[in-house]
């Protein structure tokens, strides 16, 4: 086995651990709750989830997709989250191999489906989860920096976080109702994780957001699926667009440069 194939698949096996502790933050977290205690409990009959009733995916489908004790359907939502994030976790560790930038990577594609969740069902972004990792993702992309001996990387971070929260920002004093305040505080993370990469990256990320973005919403008004003044939440087109910009924003940014060259 491969050094990079061992890795994919620890980093499958905390996926799995890690989308389970998202599922408790994606329900929690919009309600104000804490995601430490009290212990996960069945949201129809109140009963504490047992340890062996707790197990990612498996559990789900011993149990019958039922609560052992009242029986109430448990929405596949939860293994499908557990999985998601285990193939997620996979898949980027294998592209990324064991590099120091694998544990920022893996946190941002963690806080990335839990907000495209939270967006979804509440139209929020949570500053407990947004504002919160500000310091994590610092402290994480420094240690790539340290570890790579690539400081360059952490300070176009620095600037592509500044750069994007500020496009952000003018947007929304120019148009309110465009986007929330979420979003702007959203776009600093963003930004720091597509400059590091470099600033094709940032610009092809940053972009992309708002293309996938208005796609989507030009596609709602021709279905009549949606209005002129519907609420569309913005949150997960700029994951979407910051996944785009990562995977293929040096190739695409380069292409669009040897246009005029």
């Amino acid at each position: 086995m491969t050094t990079d194939l061992f890795v994919a698949l620890l980093a499958g096996v905390l996926g799995l651990a890690v989308g389970s502790f998202l599922n408790v933050v994606v329900w929690r977290v919009p309600r104000g709750e804490s995601v430490v205690s009290p212990p996960s409990a069945c949201p129809a009959c109140s009963t504490q989830i047992r340890s062996r009733d707790n197990v990612p995916v498996l559990s789900w489908v011993l149990l019958g997709r039922r609560c052992r004790d009242c029986r109430e359907p448990i929405s596949a939502r939860y293994p499908l989250v557990e999985a998601g994030t285990a193939v997620a976790f996979a898949v980027v560790a294998f592209t990324v191999g064991p590099a120091w930038t694998l544990p920022a990577y893996l946190y941002g594609v963690a806080i990335a489906i839990a907000l495209t969740l939270i967006d979804i069902e509440t139209q929020r972004l949570p500053n407990v989860i947004v504002v919160g990792s500000y310091p994590v993702v610092a402290v994480l992309l420094a240690v790539a920096a340290w570890g790579s001996g690539d400081w360059s990387s952490l300070l176009r971070a620095a600037v592509g976080a500044v750069v994007l929260f500020a496009f952000y920002l003018l947007l929304v004093i120019v148009y309110p109702p465009g986007m929330g305040l979420g979003d702007v505080k959203l776009a600093a993370i963003l930004g720091a994780y597509l400059a590091s990469v470099g600033w094709g990256t940032l610009v092809v990320g940053g972009f992309a957001g708002f293309l996938l973005g208005g796609v989507f919403s030009i596609a709602l008004l021709g279905a009549r699926s949606a209005g002129r003044k519907t609420a569309i939440p913005f949150g997960p087109w700029m994951l979407l667009g910051a996944v785009v910009g990562m995977v293929v924003g040096e190739r695409v940014w380069d292409a669009y440069l040897s246009t005029f060259t």
